[in-house]
């Protein structure tokens, strides 16, 4: 099971999910209190069994939130979005060269983001 690091940003905290083998799955926003950042955690965790709307599908289904969005990115790249039901996006993943690899990364934060995913506080140290 992967976990979630709360960590310092330049302007507030923000957290990552990552993987057991400690790669970075998706990561959030910078948030201003350590408070928000762990709303953010749990809207992730409530949010992770959302379907995926694939935007790089010609004449794609348009999904209401919460959902994963899955885009191609100027440069190319797949990557993917996950927005809550009120819209806001909760959490982002990189850019990857294929969609199966980015699929792959959605698919992760539904088996890692769950209620018992460990959170570990960096910003203590």
């Amino acid at each position: 099971m992967g976990k979630f690091v709360i960590s310092a940003a330049k302007t507030g905290i923000k957290f990552n999910l990552v993987a057991n083998n400690g790669e970075i799955i998706a990561t959030s926003q910078v948030y201003k209190t350590k408070a928000s950042c762990q709303h953010g955690i749990g809207s992730v965790i409530k949010n992770a069994a959302s379907p995926i709307e694939n935007q790089t599908a010609a004449k794609f289904e348009k999904l209401k939130n919460p959902k994963f969005e899955l885009y191609k990115d100027k440069k190319g790249e797949f990557r993917f979005r996950l927005k809550a039901g009120n819209g806001q996006i909760i959490a982002v993943g990189e850019g990857y060269k294929d969609i199966a690899a980015c699929k792959n990364g959605i698919n992760s934060i539904k088996k890692n983001a769950t209620p018992d995913t460990k959170i570990v506080d960096e910003t203590k140290k």
